[in-house]
């Protein structure tokens, strides 16, 4: 029986150095943050620009992860790719290393069918042994998991839940309602936006980038739901939600929290891909950064 995964991952930044190599005593340096604030880890994602890593990289940045919570909290890895080779490539790999489970993120670029979604992840849960969460973020890859083949998926006992970052109410709840009946399948919220209403609906986990920048701000409102504080967790959303309006106003994540964590003096490096922030812009980060902060 596999230990249920609850509460705050944060979806950890990749730190690079002043050559844009791979930090990963600064990414350790994170990791401990997060668990200081009880956070368990989500490492290869959106945040950690798994977009611009290569699979060498992929996999030190999940060792270090793995190697750094050494078993105090939850460590899931992102292992998508574009073709279901690929991913099972990866993700051999990185189920080696000892993550609790692995996320898939759908195939990007080309269109797929739900038929083919199925048949994508159907093969990479037969073949890995370490548990598969779907990964829905159809803004960025232009598929979408549909609700009903998400309850198809969760049929499959190595399918155990499915993170939902296409950024709306409407799309998290159409996973709840449809997957509610299904004992072992989880659905995990990815817009900061939600948490708290991700929780009250049923979601058993948050995977946060915003807990980059704000690490304790977005545990309390997992923290305070768990110990039956509701109107506590509300209001720890609502500080948070202006936190992300804020922030994301001036430029998108993962870009924008690395900045975030530059001001406040965490060595974390540039993002790689091709994001430039103006005196202006840093200005306004400066100055959301500080009311956060205050």
């Amino acid at each position: 029986m596999r230990n249920k995964i609850e509460g705050v991952l944060t979806a950890i930044v990749t730190p690079f150095d002043a050559e844009g190599a791979l930090n990963l005593p600064g990414l350790a340096r994170q990791v401990t943050r997060q668990l200081d604030a009880g956070n368990g880890i989500f490492c290869g994602g959106t945040n950690g620009e798994f977009f611009v890593l290569n699979e060498e990289e992929k996999v030190s940045v999940t060792r270090t992860c793995v190697e750094t919570v050494a078993g105090r909290a939850p460590v899931v890895a992102h292992i998508g790719e574009i073709s279901t080779r690929e991913t099972l490539r990866l993700g051999k790999r990185i189920a080696a290393l000892g993550v609790d489970a692995v996320s898939v993120i759908t195939p990007w670029f080309v269109p797929l069918k739900q038929a083919e979604l199925i048949t994508h992840y159907t093969a990479i849960a037969d073949t890995l042994t370490v548990p598969v969460f779907l990964y829905n973020i159809p803004a960025r890859t232009g598929n979408t998991i549909e609700p009903d083949t998400a309850r198809m998926l969760a049929e499959h006992p190595n399918i155990i839940g499915i993170k939902d970052s296409a950024g709306s109410y409407e799309s998290l709840s159409g996973f709840l309602n449809a997957v509610r009946d299904i004992d072992g399948f989880d659905v995990l919220n990815g817009p900061d936006s939600l948490i708290h209403q991700g929780f009250v609906d049923g979601c058993s986990t948050c995977i946060s980038g915003l807990a980059n920048v704000a690490p304790v701000a977005i545990n309390a409102i997992w923290s305070r739901f768990k110990a039956g504080d509701i109107d506590g967790s509300r209001r720890a959303q609502e500080s948070v939600t202006q936190l992300r309006t804020d922030l994301y106003s001036v430029a998108f994540s993962p870009a924008a929290v690395k900045k975030a964590l530059q001001i406040m003096g965490e060595d974390v490096g540039e993002s790689r891909y091709a994001v430039a922030f103006n005196e202006q812009q840093l200005q306004q980060i400066r100055q959301i950064v500080t009311a956060s902060l205050n």
